[in-house]
């Protein structure tokens, strides 16, 4: 019953921070395959943000009305540290990426493309119904 209660209470935090899951640029040049490291990239997965030497469990999510954007408690650990913050988080309005806002400190951060959407959209090719097929045959010698 107990481990039944303990997943519910966190059943709310991974459902709502679900919506920003991805890697993002921290600057126009960083690293997308280089995660939480100076140059590389940020990542929200499981409701887990993973910033440059730390990470922050995203808790107690508030939906902000009229707006695409929730409000978490930020519980952080990094650098022998823990603290604890206020953070907005929501989906930019224009091309895909995201906008955080800490006490006094905003970003907006561009999504990094997942290699395997790419890949998966360059082998996806429609054949129309009433396209002619060819046969073609090679000789190998």
């Amino acid at each position: 019953m107990l481990k039944q209660a303990v997943f519910l209470t966190f059943l709310p935090v991974v459902a709502f921070a679900e919506g920003y899951d991805g890697t993002y640029r921290q600057t126009a040049n960083s690293e997308c395959g280089l995660v939480g490291v100076d140059g590389g990239a940020l990542q929200i997965k499981d409701g887990i943000f993973y910033g440059v030497g730390m990470e922050c469990r995203m808790t107690d999510p508030v939906e902000v009305d009229n707006m695409s954007a929730t409000l978490y408690v930020m519980e952080c650990s990094g650098e022998d540290e823990q603290w604890s913050e206020r953070a907005f988080v929501m989906n930019a309005a224009e091309n895909e990426g995201l906008i955080m806002a800490w006490d006094g400190y905003a970003f907006r951060y561009e999504r990094c493309v997942d290699p395997d959407a790419v890949v998966e959209a360059a082998t996806e090719v429609e054949i129309p119904d009433e396209a002619e097929v060819t046969e073609v045959s090679a000789e190998v010698e």
